[in-house]
């Protein structure tokens, strides 16, 4: 909205010294032009004629202003260098930019500003409702049990496997190795090029310097977010009543083992998130052109 109203400032000013001035002194008789023109003496009373206002450009007129930034649209962040996008216009995807270029470095406090935007958005909150009621279907962890403390219990460790990755992954490593979080979309090539290029991604990011470096606030980021969720809040051992079983022992997946797997799952939906990321600008535009499309043929 602000470029709009400069714009259209600049396009009232521009109108206005193109419009030609209402007497012309050069189109006046040879009389008129000889005759000198004598400004009339002000009388005592009498105020003085106000010079007319300067049409220079406002931002020329007050230095110590700042101007406005003109390059800044819809789509940028909260955060200075990062978007508003979302996946299919619901999952945030702000660390993700289209045709980003070299764009300066994220501070700490920003890697951890827009991670907290992105873990705590409106719409992760139903997700992580989805995710453990289908847990809750299939008695996943049977060690939380069934019922309604049974699904929080799962709500809640879903919900942090969530935040914990997204922290260690896009503020926390990055911001102890000063490797930058964003995703920069390629848009060049191919389908097999782009997808090979998406999932280099696991393995090399660049650093806060802009040079390419060795992923690791991925690799070591995700691997500690596994730790975590496996050693900490993750069921222990228990005893469950079932109807064939009243006292039936369920071992705990507090092991290297259950670790090395959910480690093994991150890095793999990491890896096809950003598949999606890097194809999703060509599946908005076909979705809005579409959306377009069918708008212009309903229009009578």
């Amino acid at each position: 909205m602000a470029c709009f109203a400069l714009a259209s400032v600049f396009t009232v000013m521009s109108a206005a010294q193109q419009t030609p001035p209402a007497s012309n002194p050069d189109s006046s008789t040879p009389a008129q032009a000889q005759a000198p023109t004598q400004a009339p003496t002000p009388t005592q009373g009498t105020p003085a004629p106000v010079p007319p206002q300067s049409t220079a450009n406002p931002d020329q007129a007050k230095p110590d202003q700042p101007k406005k930034d003109q390059s800044s649209s819809s789509s940028e962040g909260k955060v200075q260098g990062t978007s508003n996008d979302r996946l299919f216009y619901t999952l945030p995807n702000f660390l993700s930019l289209e045709k980003g270029g070299k764009l300066p470095p994220l501070s700490a406090k920003d890697k951890f500003r827009v991670v907290t935007l992105g873990s705590f958005d409106y719409v992760e909150f139903p997700w992580w409702g989805v995710l453990a009621a289908i847990s809750q279907a299939e008695n996943s962890e049977p060690g939380f049990k069934q019922g309604w403390l049974g699904y929080a219990k799962r709500y809640g460790a879903t919900a942090g496997d969530s935040v914990v990755e997204n922290f260690m992954v896009g503020a926390v490593f990055p911001s102890l190795l000063h490797q930058d979080p964003r995703f920069y979309q390629s848009g060049q090539g191919g389908f097999f090029r782009r997808s090979g290029y998406a999932v280099s991604r696991i393995f090399v990011t660049r650093g806060d310097s802009g040079k390419a470096q060795f992923n690791f606030s991925e690799i070591f980021g995700a691997a500690t977010a596994a730790s975590i969720s496996t050693f900490s809040y993750h069921p222990k051992s228990t005893f469950v009543s079932t109807p064939t079983n009243p006292h039936l022992f369920i071992s705990s997946e507090r092991n290297l083992d259950n670790a090395v797997s959910v480690y093994g799952t991150q890095l793999t939906l990491d890896t096809i998130t950003l598949v999606v990321k890097e194809f999703w600008p060509d599946i908005h535009r076909k979705m809005s052109h579409k959306h377009k499309s069918d708008a212009n043929a309903t229009t009578p």
